[in-house]
């Protein structure tokens, strides 16, 4: 489980639909339904990953939001950390080095230009597949004892749309529609 989310979380209490945004808003939001009995299970997911979202809902609220801060630097290593920018080791043959040297900006330069561009332009697959796997996540943990759990999750897997709304109209609206809009996500993704 991650202990923090990436841009945005969405948060359940049983199936009910808590928060949905920042890590800040979702945080606090689990935390007034901790501290106010909720029935629970009180469950966060990364919405990029579908992965669980662990935060620590210990003391007040100003400090729950407190230890989702990053931590200040404290030594100065290697880099530019002012600009975010952390030295890591990369492991090349010599004939690579040796390419990286000639172009304009060294071999950093190069690196940084090459992940900026295949970021910007991303790999429909790995979109497809990321996305997807976070809807498969999310079906796990929020519908695996719902009725037509494995028929829903093989009518996404097969684009099914139709069949798929068909299968998930009984579940909980909450889940329901945030698994409809990862669901829309993943097959945007894969262009279906």
């Amino acid at each position: 489980m991650t202990t923090h989310a990436s841009a945005t979380c969405t948060a359940f209490d049983g199936h009910r639909l808590l928060a949905s945004g920042s890590a800040d808003e979702v945080a606090l939001a689990v935390k007034r339904a901790h501290d106010t009995g909720a029935a629970g299970p009180l469950l966060v997911f990364d919405d990029r990953s579908g992965r669980p979202v662990e935060f620590d809902l210990r003391g007040s609220e100003a400090e729950v939001q407190a230890r989702l801060q990053p931590a200040p630097a404290s030594a100065r290593g290697p880099g530019r950390p002012r600009l975010g920018v952390t030295a890591r080791e990369v492991t090349l043959l010599p004939r690579h080095w040796d390419w990286l040297s000639s172009q304009p900006g060294g071999a950093s330069g190069v690196l940084r230009r090459l992940v900026e561009q295949a970021s910007r332009n991303g790999d429909a697959a790995q979109r497809w597949r990321e996305s997807a796997e976070s809807v498969d996540r999310f079906m796990l943990a929020m519908t695996g004892n719902l009725p037509g759990h494995e028929e829903a999750s093989r009518a996404f897997w097969q684009g099914e749309r139709e069949r798929f709304a068909a299968l998930t109209a009984g579940w909980p609206a909450d889940v329901r529609n945030h698994l409809r809009h990862l669901a829309a996500i993943a097959w945007d993704d894969a262009g279906r």
